[in-house]
């Protein structure tokens, strides 16, 4: 379906009094994208601080991976890399509203790309191509950005609110191919095998289902063997795609590397290996800019204890 054809979201289902407060946190935020990009930043950075010190649960694991993952840091290193996380976090709401609502004019300036090319070259190939990225604060702004330049398909997570569910799909749909939801691999192998590209990111802990343990920053961590599988019953190309917020307030740099070569090996305990080292170089350059609220070390080996408890 062409992104013309799509009809916008019908607000009437959504306009119990249950919804009020969403749709005034949505109406917030599309006036919020209206102010200049750097002051955006700076009211994410607050709100990250304000997050930080009132949701005490997702700060004891956001630093329960820094200490886990950073041990060569010092306590007040690890404090402040927990500090400048949760700021990062902040200003990715603010960049969901340019993601949703954000206009061509305000985006490109700020869109730095490097290895397009690549991407470019896996759909030579005539199949599919999985956009392989991770759970980085500005992922959502940048498929975004991406979509600029190429067209591509996008998985996400159902939301259990009515109406968030229904503006994310909405923003999502007018800005890419479609929106496949995260458990719909049917429509995934299919979208793939018709030789569209599809943007996941798979790097988050879902259990021991069809997975394994492999390291991340030294660390066993449940990975999902999907990107393995899906890449051989389709034969997609696996091109990695990361996003950076950029230091100096310029946007961000998005990078494509080259389609993996020997993926899938066969071993799936050496393909998770090996992406995992993929994120985690990505995550050492701007640890701050990974999302680590996620428990990502809450399934573990048999034997080991629970990291997160207190």
């Amino acid at each position: 379906m062409s992104h013309s054809a799509r009809s916008k979201l019908d607000p009437h289902p959504y306009l119990a009094p249950r919804y009020w407060p969403l749709w005034l946190g949505f109406g917030l935020l599309r006036l919020a994208i209206q102010l200049p990009y750097r002051w955006q930043l700076a009211l994410g950075a607050l709100l990250g601080d304000l997050i930080r010190l009132t949701i005490p649960r997702r700060r004891h694991i956001t630093e329960t991976n820094i200490r886990l993952c950073f041990p060569q840091l010092d306590a007040t290193e690890q404090r402040e890399l927990v500090k400048q996380s949760f700021r990062s976090s902040g200003i990715s709401l603010f960049e969901i509203g340019l993601c949703w609502w954000g206009s061509e004019n305000k985006l490109g300036p700020l869109c730095h790309i490097d290895g397009l090319e690549h991407l470019e070259a896996a759909r030579r190939q005539g199949k599919g191509v999985i956009l392989f990225s991770a759970h980085f604060t500005c992922l959502e702004i940048g498929g975004r950005l991406l979509a600029r330049h190429t067209p591509f398909y996008v998985m996400y997570k159902y939301h259990r609110n009515p109406l968030f569910e229904a503006v994310m799909k909405d923003g999502r749909e007018r800005r890419f191919l479609g929106a496949i939801e995260r458990s719909d691999v049917r429509s995934l192998i299919k979208t793939l095998k018709q030789g569209h590209a599809c943007w996941y990111a798979l790097d988050q802990d879902f259990g021991t289902v069809n997975a394994v343990f492999a390291p991340f920053f030294g660390i066993p961590a449940a990975t999902l063997t999907s990107t393995s599988r899906i890449a051989k019953m389709t034969g997609a190309a696996v091109v990695p795609f990361f996003v950076r917020r950029l230091d100096d307030g310029s946007g961000y740099q998005l990078t494509l590397l080259p389609a993996l070569d020997n993926f899938p090996s066969g071993n799936d305990q050496a393909d998770a290996t090996r992406t995992n080292a993929l994120i985690e170089n990505e995550a050492r350059k701007t640890p701050a800019q990974y999302l680590w609220m996620h428990r990502r070390f809450k399934s573990r080996p048999e034997g080991e204890a629970d990291v997160y408890r207190r």
